[in-house]
């Protein structure tokens, strides 16, 4: 009831792992990066200030979705609770940061989508209805990509490409007769 819900803008770091619950269960896991960007005055130019790792999971038919809808290194926006997750490991103590997320979407201020939408689940109840599986998930031990500091390395392979959600450049694909956005976003 007193959760800790937030929403996080950033970059899929990863490649998506999706897999089956023991008991049937869609579920999917993903790093996601968060970098702060600010101004900085002396310079006159946007820079970078530090990078949030978080490991986003996704159950039921958002897991179905995630994986066939959404890539390494595209810009989303996830909504869910956030967890901070203590392990030991080798004698040594981490911390993560877990979002269950309840919603993801691609960003729209950095690219296009199409989106599809999918037809309700008939084969039971169990992608639609119930309590979230036990956490955290036993498979998220005996299958980690991500090593003991929970982040994705450069010899994570890149996801798949999707043909249902293409993103592009902003102003790809007109004929040069529309005018693109204006500043923040609004139409000229």
């Amino acid at each position: 009831m007193n959760e800790t819900h937030v929403t996080v803008m950033g970059n899929v770091a990863t490649k998506i792992d999706h897999w089956m619950s023991p008991s049937g269960v869609p579920v999917a896991r993903f790093r996601l990066a968060s970098t702060v960007r600010r101004f900085d005055k002396r310079e006159e130019r946007w820079a970078d200030a530090g990078t949030s790792f978080y490991t986003v999971w996704a159950w039921r038919s958002l897991a179905t979705n995630v994986a066939s809808s959404v890539a390494r290194g595209e810009p989303v926006i996830v909504r869910g609770q956030l967890r901070i997750v203590e392990d030991e490991r080798d004698g040594r103590r981490y911390l993560t940061a877990d979002l269950m997320a309840s919603t993801v979407g691609h960003d729209l201020t950095r690219g296009t989508a199409a989106f599809v939408r999918v037809a309700r689940a008939q084969s039971g109840p169990h992608l639609t209805h119930g309590p979230a599986p036990a956490w955290p998930p036993a498979e998220a031990h005996d299958a980690a990509p991500f090593g003991p500091s929970g982040g994705g390395g450069a010899d994570t392979p890149d996801a798949a490409p999707v043909a249902a959600v293409a993103v592009s450049a902003p102003g790809a694909g007109t004929d040069g007769d529309e005018p693109g956005p204006g500043p923040l976003g609004t139409p000229r």
